[in-house]
C-alpha cells in the first residue's frame, strides 16, 4: 500500500509557510466555483427568458437537438457539476496543497494540486456525459419538457424512491466514508508526479460520484436548471461530508426521499418544480 514519502529537507521546504501553498489553491477553487456558478445562473436565466436568450450561442435548442445542442448541454452539465462539487472537494485539495508545498516549489505544488482537482472533476465530467445522453433520451420520450422539467410523475417518483433506497446501501456508506476522509486517502494512496496527482483526484472523484450520483439525478425531477434545487442539492451533498453522524443523516435523507417518491407516484401534486 502506497504512502506519502518523506518530505525533502531543502531549506525552502523546511521554511515555507503552509499558507503559501494553501492560499493560492483556495483562491483558485473559489474563482473556479464562482465562474461555474455564474455560468449556471446565466443558463437558468436563459431558460426563464427564452425570448431574450434564444439567439445566445450558449443556449441549446428547445427540441430536435443536433450535435451542437448535445455539446452545449454537456458543457452545461459539466460546469454545473463543477459548481456543485468543488465545495465538497475543497478539504481534499487544501490538504493536498499543504503536502505538496512541503515537497515541491510553490509553482509546482500549485500545479500538482490543480491537476488533482482536474482529476476529481474528470469523474464528474464522465457523469455529465451520461446525464446529457439521458436528458436527450428523456426529452425525445417526452418525459422531460423542453424547459428541462419532469413531465412524468411516475418517473419522478421512481427516481426519488431509487435515490432514497440508495441512501441505505453499503455502497453508499463505503463511498461516503472515503469522501469524508481525504487524509486517509492521501496517506494510503499517495502517487508521485502529475499523473499520480490526476489519478488521486480521479479516484476520490469516483468515490464521491458513487456516493452522490443518484442525488444529482434528482435534477431530472426538480428541474435541471432550477436554481433553488441546484443549491439545495449542493448543500445536501456538502452536509453529508461534514455532519457528525453521516450514516444517520444519509438514512434520514433517504427516508424523506422514499416517502416523497411514493407520494408523487400516487399524488402528482406533491411534485414541486
Amino acid at each position: 500500500m502506497a504512502s506519502i514519502p518523506p518530505s525533502p529537507t531543502s531549506p525552502s521546504a523546511r521554511t515555507a509557510s503552509p499558507l503559501n501553498g494553501v492560499l493560492p489553491v483556495g483562491a483558485g477553487i473559489a474563482l473556479a466555483a464562482a465562474l461555474s456558478w455564474a455560468y449556471v445562473f446565466y443558463m437558468a436565466w436563459g431558460m426563464e427568458n427564452m425570448d431574450l436568450s434564444a439567439d445566445s450561442p450558449l443556449m441549446p435548442r428547445m427540441i430536435q437537438w443536433q450535435g451542437v445542442d448535445l455539446a452545449l448541454v454537456f458543457v452545461m452539465w459539466a460546469v454545473m457539476m463543477a459548481a456543485m462539487m468543488l465545495p465538497a472537494a475543497t478539504p481534499l485539495l487544501l490538504l493536498l496543497a499543504k503536502i505538496n508545498r512541503t515537497r515541491h516549489s510553490g509553482q509546482r505544488a500549485a500545479v500538482a494540486t490543480g491537476v488533482a482537482g482536474l482529476g476529481y472533476l474528470a469523474a464528474w465530467t464522465g457523469f455529465s456525459l451520461l446525464a446529457t445522453l439521458a436528458q436527450w433520451g428523456l426529452l425525445e420520450a417526452r418525459l422531460v419538457s423542453p424547459m428541462m422539467d419532469s413531465t412524468s410523475p411516475l418517473m419522478s417518483g421512481a427516481l426519488l424512491i431509487a435515490a432514497g433506497a440508495y441512501q441505505f446501501t453499503p455502497l453508499k456508506y463505503a463511498c461516503l466514508g472515503r469522501c469524508r476522509s481525504p487524509l486517509s486517502v492521501l496517506l494510503n494512496q499517495w502517487r508521485d508526479g502529475y499523473s499520480g496527482a490526476f489519478g488521486m483526484g480521479l479516484s476520490q472523484g469516483a468515490y464521491c460520484l458513487g456516493c452522490c450520483w443518484l442525488l444529482m439525478a434528482l435534477l431530472f425531477v426538480f428541474g435541471v436548471m432550477n436554481l433553488i434545487w441546484i443549491a439545495a442539492l449542493s448543500v445536501l451533498v456538502l452536509l453529508e461530508k461534514v455532519v457528525p453522524q453521516p450514516r444517520l443523516f444519509a438514512q434520514g435523507t433517504g427516508a424523506i426521499l422514499l416517502v416523497w417518491g411514493v407520494l408523487i407516484a400516487v399524488r402528482p401534486m406533491f411534485l414541486a418544480n
